[in-house]
């Protein structure tokens, strides 16, 4: 009898651990469109050694892009580095440079719905002021990134996707 306490309390311990886990998972995948934004730029913000985002990995690109884009700059840097070449994003389009020094960094998100929202970027770079706007989609994995405008062109049309 006292076995088979046992092994119900273990299975409503792991039962209660699942579901915090699913719990989490939903709630993450439910954040906000500033929340996504906050998430991206926190690396950026009073860090004077930040490194950016490491778009050497697929699974840091498909974190960020939605699928289109994820796709089309993944597929860009296949093909470069087969051909030992430099891709075509070479700097960071977060911060639309590739060197910086951050300041007065401020998000904010405009005309959001269920499933799409528009965020915009403002800060200082190297005492330059700069506005990025970056067009979110809600996917099932959470808020991505389908666009960036920024001063030096579109995300989508660097790299051809409609």
């Amino acid at each position: 009898m006292r076995f088979q306490r046992l092994d119900v309390l273990v299975a409503l311990v792991l039962l209660g651990a699942g579901l915090i886990i699913a719990e989490t998972a939903a709630v993450a995948q439910g954040a906000s469109p500033l929340t996504f934004l906050e998430g991206v730029y926190k690396v950026y913000r009073n860090n004077s050694n930040a490194k950016g985002i490491d778009y050497s990995k697929p699974d840091v690109i498909r974190r960020y892009f939605a699928p289109p884009l994820a796709k089309a700059i993944l597929k860009d840097f296949a093909e470069a580095k087969k051909k030992d070449e430099v891709p075509q994003l070479n700097g960071d389009p977060f911060i639309d440079a590739q060197d910086w020094e951050i300041a007065d960094l401020k998000l904010d998100v405009k005309d959001a719905s269920r499933r799409k929202a528009t965020g915009v970027v403002s800060f200082t770079n190297a005492k330059q002021p700069r506005t990025i706007t970056l067009d979110l989609v809600k996917t099932g994995d959470g808020w991505r990134i389908a666009e960036i405008k920024a001063p030096s062109g579109s995300l989508k049309e660097q790299f051809k996707v409609k």
